[in-house]
Order: structure tokens, then C-alpha cells, then sequence
């Protein structure tokens, strides 16, 4: 039985590397993609089947290049099954501080980029009859949060894209799975751009005690093994997501008060 092959995004570090460890592990051919190629070459060979995975370098603003890009990574295994849309940039900095460039900035990657390439290999998916789109949104793409503002925006702009790509292309036999991380042990926090575009360049207090990536791959690979549509992964900070939606006067009580910074 041919082997399932599944692409990523961000695979050169945090949740992304952990999951195409996982992936890998378990048997799949695996397809890491992200800017950095050197990074990637090293969590190939970290690999538990380095021979089954290949790099495919991307980056996520230069959408002219993802009809290409499509075309490499189906020609390694001769398909692709799943994305796991992980690439991405966060966030940290208030809305009176934060220049617009920056706000489109962050539409452009974590909205727009993931968006493009989806379209580019959709018709890959239709005219096999089968695929799966596993997007790793964020539990404030379920609620806003200080500090995150055009963060969230983009990442409750994924949820209304796929919720509709999954109500149109279901006769394609084309799955979406969300994927709401809360708190993960990354460098998402210090990768994050503040109000002038720079980088934070330290790690948030909630982050570094947060779940390992690894715990992470592991409940990411159970929900798209089992094309679970929407997962919600992390410690009790998963249960705003139920706070907000079935007690939203204390809910936004408690977001106003929160250490999220």
C-alpha cells in the first residue's frame, strides 16, 4: 500500500519540526518546507526516515513561486495527501502602537500566504479525489487577546476560509482539520514583531512553561489521522475557548486581566 505524503510548513523549527518528526516516526513520507534551508536540512537528517523526506525551501510572501513549488512537491512522491499549514508568523504589541504595515504584514504571511498555496494545489487535490488541509490556526483564532490584535484577526480570517472550503469541496473528498494551539514551549514569542516590525526577541513567560512541541506533534498527528475538523491543544488555557463561547461576560472579564505578555 503506497505510503501517505504529507507537506509542511514552518518545518525548520518549534511545532513544525516536531510534527515532521512525528509524521516521519510514524511512516509517512514527509515534505518540510520553509525559508531558512539550512535548518531544514538539519531536521531532515534528525528525521526518524531522513530517505523519505525531502526539503523544498518556501517562503510564504512569494506567492508567484507557489505554482512551482506545488509542482516540485508532488513530483517527489508523485502526490501529496495532506498540508499542514504551519507557517507563520505571532504578534506582540498594542493597536494604538502598531503601524498598518505591520497589521498587513501579518495578513500577508499567516492569511494571504497560506490561502495562495492552498488555491495552488487545490486542483492537485480535486482531481485525485481525495486530500486534507490541516491548518495550525491558534486558540485566538477562536477569541481576541491583548497584545495580538491583527495575530488573531488573521487567524480567525483561516477559520472562515477553511470552514467554507470544507463546505464546498466535501464531494472532493477534500478534509480540513483546525488546529487551535494554546501555550507551546517555542520561539513563536521571540520570533514575534511588536508595533515597528522588529522582533520581540525574548520568550513570553506563559510560552516557556507551555506544552512541549513534541506533546504537540503528538495530539496534531492523532487529529489529522483521524480528520477530526477542529482541535483545540495546550493546558487550561483551552477551556477560553468554551469560556468565551458559553459565558462571554466573564470570559471578558478574565481576558482583560490576563498575563499574555
Amino acid at each position: 500500500m503506497p505510503k501517505s505524503v504529507i507537506w509542511i510548513t514552518g518545518a525548520s523549527s518549534g511545532i513544525g519540526e516536531a510534527t515532521a518528526k512525528k509524521f516521519s516516526k510514524e511512516g509517512f513520507q514527509v515534505i518540510i518546507s520553509a525559508r531558512n534551508e539550512g535548518e531544514l536540512n538539519r531536521v531532515k537528517l534528525e528525521c526518524s526516515n531522513p530517505s523519505e523526506v525531502r526539503v523544498l525551501p518556501l517562503d510564504l510572501v512569494e506567492i508567484n513561486t507557489f505554482k512551482e513549488n506545488v509542482n516540485q512537491a508532488i513530483s517527489f512522491f508523485g502526490k501529496v495527501d495532506i498540508v499542514l499549514h504551519n507557517g507563520g508568523i505571532s504578534q506582540r504589541s498594542l493597536i494604538k502602537e502598531t503601524g498598518l504595515e505591520v497589521d498587513r504584514k501579518l495578513m500577508e504571511v499567516n492569511f494571504f500566504g497560506t490561502v495562495a498555496l492552498t488555491k495552488a494545489i487545490l486542483p492537485h487535490f480535486i482531481s485525485q479525489k481525495s486530500g486534507q488541509y490541516a491548518i495550525v490556526s491558534s486558540l485566538v483564532g477562536k477569541f481576541g487577546s491583548p497584545y495580538r490584535s491583527s495575530y488573531a484577526a488573521s487567524k480567525h480570517a483561516l477559520h472562515g476560509f477553511f470552514d467554507t472550503l470544507r463546505a464546498e469541496h466535501f464531494q472532493d473528498n477534500i478534509a480540513v482539520t483546525m488546529i487551535c494551539p494554546g501555550f507551546i514551549r517555542t520561539n513563536v514569542s521571540i520570533n514575534a514583531i511588536t508595533a515597528d516590525g522588529s522582533t520581540l526577541g525574548k520568550m513570553d513567560e506563559a510560552q516557556e512553561k507551555g506544552m512541549s512541541p513534541e506533546n504537540c506533534a503528538a495530539e496534531i498527528f492523532s487529529a489529522v489521522t483521524r480528520k477530526k475538523e477542529e482541535v483545540y491543544i495546550g493546558g487550561k488555557e483551552t477551556f477560553s475557548v468554551h469560556l468565551k463561547r458559553f459565558l462571554p461576560s466573564i470570559f471578558s472579564k478574565v481576558i482583560k486581566k490576563a498575563k499574555v505578555r
